[in-house]
Parts: C-alpha cells; sequence; structure tokens
C-alpha cells in the first residue's frame, strides 16, 4: 500500500499506510488520523479517501488551503511523488518500488484551481495562477452538488448538507447527533466533493445504505437510504 510521509522542512515526522477501503483525516485537533500541531493547520484540514483503486485527497474548506504539488487544490487524485503542503508541513505520497500504480482516468472530478490572496502562500500561487500575486482575491463560481437528509424516523424534518464535511454520531458536537448503544462519537461522515457525495464509515457500528451495512467510502445516490443508530434517514439531490 502507498505511504504518507510526514515532514517538517527537511525533517521526518512520521510515516503513515494508507489502507483500502479506509480514510484519513488530517488536522490540528487531536481527533484527526494526521495531527499536525501548527496554528496554520485548520482543526479539520483535509482528507484522504480510498475510493476504488485510488485515493483523493479532499480539502475541508481550511483556512489556508491545501496545495499539491505547489498547485491549490480542492480535491486531488493522488498520484505517487505528489507532495501535499498543508501549513508549514508536507505530506509525501508514495507507491512502493514493487506495486502497482493505478492509472487515474478521473480528472473530471478535480476541482479547478483557484486564486487566494494569502501573503504565507503568494509564491505557490504565483506559480498556479499566472499573475496571481498582483491579483486581488478572486471569487471562482464552481457549481456545486447540493442534496438534503431527510428524517424517515428517529429525527424530524430535513438537514441539509452545505458544508464540505457532515458529521453524524453520538457527541453532541456532531451536525446530526444520533443514539443508540455502539454509535460511535463519529459514527459517520459524508464528504461534499465535486463529483458528488460520499459516506465513510468512522467508529463504531457500521451505518447502513439500502440495508447493507458499509465499511468503505462509497458514493451516495438519489433516495438512498442510510441507518445510523435509532436515525433513518433518505438522501436526496436538490436542483440547484
Amino acid at each position: 500500500m502507498p505511504t504518507l510521509t510526514l515532514k517538517f522542512k527537511d525533517n521526518v515526522i512520521s510515516e503513515y499506510v494508507l489502507e483500502k477501503d479506509k480514510s484519513l483525516n488530517i488536522g490540528r485537533r487531536e481527533d484527526n488520523n494526521i495531527i499536525i500541531d501548527n496554528l496554520a493547520v485548520s482543526g479539520h484540514h483535509a482528507k484522504i479517501d480510498s475510493v476504488g483503486d485510488g485515493f483523493l485527497l479532499t480539502d475541508l474548506q481550511s483556512k489556508n488551503g491545501s496545495f499539491v504539488n505547489e498547485q491549490y487544490v480542492s480535491s486531488h487524485w493522488l498520484q505517487h511523488g505528489d507532495v501535499v503542503t498543508i501549513g508549514k508541513h508536507s505530506l509525501v505520497f508514495k507507491y512502493k518500488d514493487n506495486e502497482t500504480r493505478p492509472e487515474i482516468a478521473h480528472q473530471e472530478d478535480m476541482d479547478q484551481t483557484m486564486v487566494m490572496d494569502t501573503d504565507a502562500y503568494k509564491s505557490m500561487l504565483a506559480k498556479s495562477t499566472p499573475n496571481a500575486a498582483s491579483l486581488p482575491a478572486a471569487k471562482i463560481q464552481i457549481s456545486e452538488p447540493a442534496a438534503v437528509l431527510s428524517f424517515i424516523s428517529g429525527g424530524t424534518g430535513e438537514v441539509e448538507i452545505s458544508k464540505k464535511l457532515l458529521k453524524i454520531g453520538k457527541a453532541s458536537t456532531n451536525d446530526i447527533v444520533v443514539s443508540g448503544f455502539l454509535v460511535g462519537q463519529v459514527s459517520t461522515t459524508i464528504s461534499k466533493r465535486p463529483s458528488g457525495f460520499f459516506l465513510s464509515h468512522e467508529s463504531g457500528s457500521k451505518p447502513k445504505v439500502n440495508g447493507t451495512s458499509i465499511s468503505e467510502s462509497i458514493k451516495l445516490k438519489d433516495f438512498d437510504v442510510i441507518e445510523i443508530g435509532s436515525a433513518k434517514m433518505r438522501f436526496l439531490l436538490k436542483e440547484l
């Protein structure tokens, strides 16, 4: 399996193995899989999901953004040798020499490069966007999917999925709080990406989608029924 090597300047801090059907959360808070203790890093900064044969990096609307090979990205299919920059730290993504490296054929799923006017990253922005260093901050309108979770039981009404990462679980800090003896503090997350919405199991009992227990990250479809603890919800796509 590929590895991520966390570095600060030229110093190697630690190494992580990316496993198939599992996700890695990156950020400053202690509930992340990769903790980067630096004020330039958001509490929940980015996430790497195992999707099919590849690994997808998603920025979680972090304050200072995520860079891959000095390009500012919202999401990116990781390839051998990619260097992810988060704050002042870097994560080097590599396959082992004898490993098969999958061909990434999902370029349409990648976000466009966006301009961010931040002094700390102007040198990177100048490389990723022509004349970016001399331009004011630009807002690029990117069409994003919209969806809601409609309660069937265990709750009432609808919850719009408006965040990059919606959390469901027992803890009161979740976006949707559900009860259940085996439900994890953060049981399940739903990631909002340019290509759609992806459900991932995080801890505790596994969620069910259309009656099937889910252990890997899956893309949600219109009218999917999600069961987590005491809650049963229908996933509904909305027209923009």
